[in-house]
């Protein structure tokens, strides 16, 4: 390890960055180093912008676009100290995309689809909780609360605690997943049972099953989540509440599911059919 790699590290670590961020950040440092060959104190605003440049061009994600732009800043801004470096840094322009989301009947057909019991109650427990896949993957014994009928999801994406509700249909599966498999620390764990499971793991599970259930559509834990907002929503939930279930720092993210619950938009009639009716 480098001392500007470890000092790095030690910079995000005393600021409390979730471990999860942490790994991008060295990653994305480390890949950007290696395109030039050489240590990023040695390079400085125009190779950054030749960077960007080959990540759009080679068709980088839009969340990896920002992600590199987190790491690169932290990196001159903080590690190097060199702020006025950060400035000549841009985001990207956000992405105006909707949530992907499936029909409750493609979510039944999904478990329905899922034989094996510890694969089922993982899928389930996604879309119960509307829980981020690394969340479902960090569950602990202690975290559900059958007498409060919660589940505590510590420390999630930006370092924040929140309970969920817990249903009682999924309290049922898991009371059944744990006769059989008997966890004691982690309720889903790995193949090392003092390790979680892995969210590539959780999602290889989700892609099997939905093969297997014949949905066609993209279907992915993280679906999941989006459809366990929107059908909440649909049922009359307020959109206050999802986004404290969710966990969203801000309201408007949360209000981006209006858009795709179908309830308002199946109840407005076209003006064609309108101008037919008054024909």
């Amino acid at each position: 390890m480098t001392p500007l790699r470890r000092r790095m590290i030690e910079d995000l670590r005393i600021r409390n960055f979730s471990p999860h961020t942490i790994g991008a950040y060295i990653r994305y440092v480390a890949r950007f180093a290696r395109h030039f060959g050489r240590s990023p104190e040695r390079l400085g605003p125009k190779e950054i912008r030749e960077f960007q440049v080959h990540l759009v061009r080679s068709g980088a994600s839009y969340s990896t676009l920002t992600q590199v732009v987190g790491a690169l800043r932290f990196l001159y801004g903080v590690t190097l100290g060199r702020k006025w470096i950060i400035e000549k840094i841009p985001f990207p322009k956000p992405e105006q995309r909707l949530p992907e989301i499936v029909s409750r009947d493609d979510v039944r057909r999904l478990l329905d689809a899922t034989q094996n019991l510890k694969h089922r109650a993982i899928l389930a427990t996604c879309y119960a909780g509307g829980l981020r896949v690394s969340e479902v993957a960090n569950l602990r014994l202690t975290d559900i609360d059958s007498e409060r009928m919660t589940i505590r999801v510590d420390q999630g994406k930006g370092r924040k605690d929140r309970l969920v509700p817990l249903s009682k249909n999924l309290l049922d599966l898991l009371r059944e997943y744990w006769l059989a498999f008997r966890p004691s620390h982690w309720i889903f764990p790995g193949a090392s049972p003092t390790r979680p499971i892995r969210t590539r793991c959780i999602e290889r599970i989700c892609d099997k099953s939905r093969q297997r259930a014949g949905v066609e559509r993209r279907l992915t834990p993280h679906t999941l989540r989006h459809s366990f907002a929107t059908h909440l929503l649909e049922a009359g939930t307020n959109v206050r509440t999802i986004q404290l279930l969710l966990g969203h720092r801000s309201l408007a993210t949360t209000a981006t599911y209006t858009q795709v619950a179908i309830g308002d938009v199946l109840s407005t009639q076209s003006p064609l059919d309108r101008l037919v009716s008054e024909h």
